[in-house]
């Protein structure tokens, strides 16, 4: 049976089989902290009777107006626990937090242009693809681009945070 708790400290010792997996950012410690303290609702994990970590959702809430929205900055599953519907169940989590505490217009995310699956599993969710960020991972040696996904919730009645953009942006021209 798969526990959906809030994250702890100690969590970020038993991150190894989830982010060392190609497919999952990885990011610095004051980063999880900094949302630990700050959105720590929405900084939740998936775990296992045996007590090891299945899954993450790092998010947030940010934006002002009509752009006040819930953000995924990380939601990933270990290798060995996809596929059972763990990304699912922390995408409503956080979708219901949105809605309930932030009252948010929508929530949005970004992947990686070439992340077919993905794409797939975020649109099977119900999430757009509201624009083309050109460049927006970069690398040492490349960069790729990313979509920018988003999903409309109650507040947003009549659907205008998911009407697609007619042309790519840039990094800079990102409003947060």
């Amino acid at each position: 049976m798969t526990t959906i708790r809030p994250f702890e400290m100690s969590d970020l010792f038993k991150f190894n089989n989830i982010n060392l997996d190609i497919l999952t950012e990885t990011f610095n410690m004051p980063f999880y902290l900094s949302y630990q303290s700050t959105w720590p609702e929405a900084f939740t994990v998936a775990e296992a009777p045996d007590k090891s970590l299945m899954g993450y959702m790092l998010a947030k809430a940010e934006g002002s107006k009509k752009l006040w929205h819930g953000h995924v900055s990380a939601v990933t599953v270990a290798p060995t626990y996809r596929r059972l519907g763990l990304a699912k169940v922390l995408m409503d989590d956080l979708e219901k937090y949105s809605e309930d505490v932030y009252n948010a217009y929508f929530v949005d995310l970004f992947v990686r242009s070439s992340n077919a699956l993905a794409i797939s599993m975020y649109e099977k969710f119900g999430y757009v693809k509201y624009r083309r960020v050109l460049g927006y991972y970069t690398g040492l040696e490349d960069s790729e681009d990313a979509w920018d996904m988003r999903k409309a919730l109650r507040r947003d009645v009549n659907k205008e945070s998911v009407v697609p953009l007619d042309r790519p942006i840039h990094p800079h021209e990102l409003e947060w």
